[in-house]
């Protein structure tokens, strides 16, 4: 059985769920599941979890992630993004200066708040945001707070004469929950413009690099001579950044069986969770217990 995490250089024009279909396809196994879901338009680092790996899908969904970005400025459309008809339009008469856009950025980095786009998988009373934008009705969302940790400039401005729109590219690394293309629009907001995005690429998720990731067609050639496993993480990758905790055979027969157990006393770790290691093998991932002082509890058990 294929075991571990492949980093998938996702296509344009595929969903993510397209792309878990075509690797049980080439793979020839069901046990198959991504960690995020990207738009179809959307290319990049996409990790997918194949056989027992398909347990720390929950763990990497809450990495942060890295993204460069082109936006739109004088344009804004109905999905924030490039795929969406036009709402509103607004002629950029004169260039921005670098000055302008780099004191736009300083002001959205850090913990900000945004709304979710109506086209968007986030349910309200039950049903998908683009269900009701489908239906053409537009409901209100609740904001959300999310972390900008970092975003800069990756790309000279060009002003577009004809169409008098500024475009420019940026990088930003940020928090689970952030729409990029809703940053866009706020980018066009602080300048006094209609804005969208209008390309994106996912260049790292938690650990996983784009250095790492491998296409679809490539994927095919390895599978048909039988090297699958050379580019296949382990399932450990996915866990690094969690606190690590050593244990005895004696405890290792305990964690299998999803025991409540004694917390070491020199395992000292802000921390809620960590891992539970044993002779080179995660086990499991054990929590502190919120109720009982000095104890520790499973949050996911591994063993087979």
């Amino acid at each position: 059985m294929v075991d571990g995490i492949l980093i998938l250089n996702k296509p344009r024009g595929l969903t993510s769920h397209d792309c878990v279909f075509k690797v049980r396809k080439i793979l020839k196994t069901k046990k198959v599941g991504h960690t995020g879901t990207l738009d179809p338009e959307v290319t990049g680092v996409l990790p997918i979890c194949i056989g027992r790996a398909t347990k720390v899908v929950e763990f990497l969904t809450a990495e942060e992630k890295t993204y460069i970005a082109e936006v739109t400025i004088g344009t804004s459309t109905t999905t924030e993004d490039q795929t969406g008809d036009i709402v509103e339009e607004k002629r950029v008469e004169k260039p921005f200066s670098n000055e302008e856009i780099l004191a736009v950025l300083n002001r959205l980095t850090g913990e900000i708040e945004q709304t979710p786009p109506m086209y968007s998988a986030v349910k309200i009373n039950g049903k998908k945001l683009y269900e009701y934008a489908r239906e053409g009705k537009i409901i209100d969302r609740p904001t959300r707070k999310i972390t900008i940790h970092d975003i800069f400039l990756t790309s000279e401005m060009e002003y577009k004469k004809e169409s008098k729109e500024v475009t420019f590219s940026f990088q930003v690394r940020c928090s689970k929950g952030t729409y990029v293309r809703t940053l866009a629009v706020q980018i066009g907001e602080m300048l006094g413009y209609p804005a969208h995005m209008s390309s994106l690429q996912r260049v790292s998720s938690g650990n996983f690099t784009l250095a790492q990731a491998i296409s679809l067609e490539d994927l095919q050639a390895l599978k048909e001579e039988e090297r699958v496993e050379e580019i296949l993480l382990p399932m450990e990758h996915a866990l690094i950044s969690l606190p690590k905790l050593e244990i005895s055979d004696k405890v290792a027969e305990k964690v299998k069986n999803g025991a409540v157990l004694p917390l070491p006393d020199d395992f000292i770790h802000d921390e809620e969770l960590f891992t539970i290691f044993h002779h080179g093998k995660c086990l499991a991932v054990y929590m502190k217990h919120p109720e009982k002082t000095g104890l520790m509890k499973p949050k996911k058990v591994f063993h087979l």
